[in-house]
């Protein structure tokens, strides 16, 4: 518990100073921001001060004009200079644009709206208004946050999705040694079962019974194999999918109630994959008793085997309540269940064998709300 509580405080740790460095970049960027602006905004009135000096010298005073024109022939900034909402001259503007007047007035106003204008006065009772627009430098400097702050989200959701696949990953640790325990803890009285079992023969018990006890033993055995299997690398054999399908199928169909009407349809041939049929069984039992829960006991159940050039398919259909179509792949989450009661692991259990253990694909084939569903389970075929 103390190891649990000093990681949450080191990770809301990491995450406040996270914060913390993010806000103090952001804030030195809009104050850079807010520095450049003024500087020129300060370039802008030096242009200003140099156009109207090179406008009011007279032509045959001996007169310095060279750094006012310096000035201004230097100045990289879109620029506008209008007399009563005329345009009276242009700088650094697209000739594009100059040709447009529709463009050039629409330019004029996306400068009015980036900075105050500058009031040039010409002479006494006339001025000019210079627009001018922000720089190159000035307009990344604009979207740099927006390009961090989108670093950061990629980064966050990078660092998101490695800790739940971590976190996963524990969890089917734990799973799997869970899984292995209980198969552990199983074994010891199933091989006391089994000695009483000799004894009752031995004793000639009425055979009957003794029959359904070892059934019984023998089905207790089944479940213990599939749990030892979970979390290690299962063997697998070549084996006919069609027969041990049905094998699975006509134990779950001896099984349950008559009101659950079962069919199963398959290719008169053997169609050979390879296998773990332990495990495949319980792929099987997995789908069709998820598949009874759906329609709550009653209805009815087919299994179609097909096969094309590279692929067999099991399709597992049911009559019940079906499934919402953003729910497909939810299904197959550790813990999603729709019941009142249960784990929400059988779906996810099959999904880890078919797709880990076998290399195959299961999926939500079609569902339709209160008509059913089907899922497909695919393998490939071992020719």
């Amino acid at each position: 518990m103390q190891f649990s509580e000093k990681r949450n405080i080191t990770r809301w740790v990491i995450i406040l100073a996270s914060f913390i460095i993010v806000s103090l970049i952001l804030w030195n960027t809009y104050s850079f921001f807010q520095i450049f602006k003024k500087e020129e905004r300060v370039k802008m009135q030096n242009w200003a001060l140099a156009q109207k000096k090179i406008n009011s010298a007279d032509p045959n005073a001996d007169v310095d004009i060279e750094l006012p024109f310096q000035i201004i022939q230097e100045a990289s900034i879109p620029i506008i200079v209008t007399e009563k909402d005329s345009i009276i001259n242009t700088i650094n503007i697209d000739n594009d644009i100059l040709k447009d007047k529709a463009k050039l007035n629409a330019f004029l106003q996306k400068l009015k709206s980036q900075n105050e204008p500058i009031i040039m006065q010409i002479s006494e009772g006339r001025t000019h208004n210079l627009y001018y627009g922000d720089s190159s430098l000035l307009t990344k400097l604009k979207y740099y946050p927006i390009a961090l702050l989108l670093i950061i989200f990629l980064f966050a959701a990078v660092v998101y999705n490695f800790y739940r696949s971590t976190k996963m990953a524990t969890q089917n640790k734990l799973w799997a040694g869970m899984a292995k325990e209980t198969a552990h803890q199983i074994g010891t009285p199933l091989s006391s079962l089994i000695g009483w079992l000799e004894i009752m023969k031995a004793d000639n018990v009425d055979e009957t019974t003794v029959n359904e006890i070892e059934k019984d033993i023998n089905r207790l055995q089944t479940i213990t194999d599939r749990f030892s299997k979970i979390g290690s690398e299962p063997a697998l054999e070549l084996k006919n999918i069609i027969e041990e399908t049905e094998q699975s199928f006509d134990y779950l169909q001896s099984r349950f109630s008559k009101q659950v009407e079962f069919s199963f349809k398959a290719p008169q041939k053997p169609v050979m994959v390879l296998l773990n049929p332990i495990l495949h069984s319980w792929t099987v039992e997995n789908l069709v008793k998820n598949a009874i829960d759906a329609m709550k006991g009653r209805g009815k159940i087919s299994i179609v085997i097909e096969e094309d050039h590279h692929l067999v398919k099991i399709l597992v259909s049911d009559t019940g309540k079906g499934i919402p179509k953003n729910q497909f792949k939810r299904v197959f989450e550790p813990g999603f269940t729709t019941k009142k009661r249960g784990w929400g692991l059988g779906l996810s259990l099959t999904k880890r064998i078919v797709e880990e253990y076998h290399k195959g694909k299961i999926k939500v084939l079609h569902s339709e709300l209160g008509k059913g569903t089907t899922i497909q389970v695919s393998f490939k075929k071992s020719v």
